[in-house]
């Protein structure tokens, strides 16, 4: 609330005025990323299932963002965007940015409801209440935390929130090592400590598993978001760099803690509930403060980044432009207003989901294969238009639904990026020209 009072436009609300320095924007990108699907998600999956339970979470989202360090924050950055729909509407024309908003829209929501639902586990581990109740009331705090500050207050916040991660897992972690040492990892079942130790050993499905955090991930708004708010090209990726090592290290704690609650706390009825049960066991009260402190920054910095990211694609590439004459100022209220709606909307789909890991899976994988295609060649090359990016939209999200839900296809996603990139390709070889070419600002 303090910070939101420096908000005076859409910039400031939507990418911090593009003010931030390497510090901050170092925890921001982290603390975004390490969210529920980290400390909740991925350290559930790894006790039921061994290191092949973490393929996503940490390496895979730890190369993602190491990926867009290298690739994307530069150029991006030196485009003057405020989301990264600005970069198909610059591009590729309006219908292109429109169509790319409906797509990723879902995997904010998606996300965000992950975080909320994660936030409610750890709220009903320590309170007692059941799980619909906590859910609820972490949606109303997540809500009310991120229409205050934009992402100015969000990064801050993050700055803090990080920290607080750090020192709380870390002292689980710690405290864990103490008392039962490396020796426990004797103990661990057989294939526990093989990625690939579950299911198809093919070469396409170990590609399928990494595809989805990896590429499904690189484009996300979230990420690009941060990225834009930074004050130089070179800060945006020297900092997206450095948090993807330190989303690697930290990651690496949820990691072990998964491998040796199978030991510790074996039979769980919900193994996401591992972290909560491990530090209840091992922490005295102090530590357990911080280590729920932590497990609450991890959410609250994740959740309001999703939040704030689907609102900021629909007010301002699709709102605010079919409106004539608006001032900065009610921008501002528009972008809030849509956090409010997909706050609600994001609290719908925590009820509904059984798993935290599930929908993070169906977040990174749902529509990113035709835009991180059209990313890539919109950035990097002159060929495909505004047609040859919409077939390879429409084209990538049509094969990844169809291969996920209907015909059960072993490899949905591969498909999809196959699909999507043929589809670019293909139309652009009949004639699909850029609209224009993009034209970097310096700063």
């Amino acid at each position: 609330m303090f910070v939101s009072r420096r908000i005076r436009t859409e910039d400031d609300y939507l990418v911090a005025g593009r003010s931030l320095g390497p510090v901050v924007v170092t925890f921001t990108v982290f603390a975004t990323w390490f969210g529920a699907e980290t400390c909740i998600g991925a350290a559930g999956a790894i006790y039921e299932r061994g290191l092949a339970g973490g393929s996503a979470d940490p390496f895979g989202y730890a190369i993602c963002i190491i990926l867009a360090g290298l690739f994307l924050a530069v150029p991006l950055w030196r485009l003057r965007l405020t989301t990264i729909a600005d970069l198909f509407r610059l591009r590729f024309g309006v219908p292109v940015e429109r169509l790319a908003v409906i797509l990723m829209v879902p995997t904010s929501v998606l996300w965000a409801a992950a975080q909320i639902r994660a936030f409610g586990q750890v709220l009903a581990s320590a309170s007692g209440l059941e799980v619909e109740v906590t859910i609820a009331i972490a949606a109303l705090v997540v809500m009310a935390y991120t229409m205050f500050g934009g992402l100015l207050a969000d990064a801050w916040t993050d700055l803090v929130q990080g920290i607080s991660l750090v020192v709380g897992l870390g002292a689980l972690f710690v405290v864990v090592m103490r008392r039962e040492g490396f020796d426990v990892l004797k103990e661990l079942r057989p294939g526990a400590l093989d990625p690939f130790s579950a299911g198809d050993h093919s070469v396409l499905a170990v590609m399928e598993e990494w595809a989805v955090p990896v590429v499904g991930s690189v484009v996300a708004a979230e990420v690009v978001a941060r990225m834009l708010s930074a004050r130089s090209a070179s800060i945006a990726r020297n900092a997206t760099l450095v948090a993807g090592g330190a989303y690697l290290l930290i990651g690496l704690m949820p990691v072990f803690l998964g491998l040796v609650g199978g030991v510790l706390l074996p039979g769980l009825d919900d193994p996401e509930q591992i972290l909560p049960l491990l530090a209840q066991r091992y922490l005295p009260t102090g530590l357990f403060v911080l280590f729920a402190g932590a497990l609450v920054s991890a959410i609250l910095s994740t959740v309001d980044s999703a939040l704030l990211a689907s609102a900021a694609l629909v007010s301002h590439n699709v709102l605010v432009p079919v409106m004539s004459g608006v001032d900065e100022r009610t921008k501002v209220r528009i972008a809030r207003g849509c956090v409010a709606a997909f706050g609600v909307a994001a609290y719908v789909m925590a009820l509904r989901a059984d798993r935290v890991y599930t929908l993070v899976e169906h977040a990174s994988a749902f529509g990113s294969a035709g835009l991180a295609v059209i990313v890539g060649f919109g950035l990097y090359t002159r060929v495909g238009g505004t047609g040859s990016a919409i077939g390879s939209l429409l084209g990538g999200v049509a094969a990844w639904i169809a291969g996920a839900y209907f015909l059960d296809l072993p490899y949905p996603y591969l498909t999809s990026l196959a699909v999507a990139a043929a589809a670019y390709v293909g139309i652009a070889a009949l004639g699909s020209a850029p609209t224009r070419a993009l034209e970097p600002v310096e700063a």
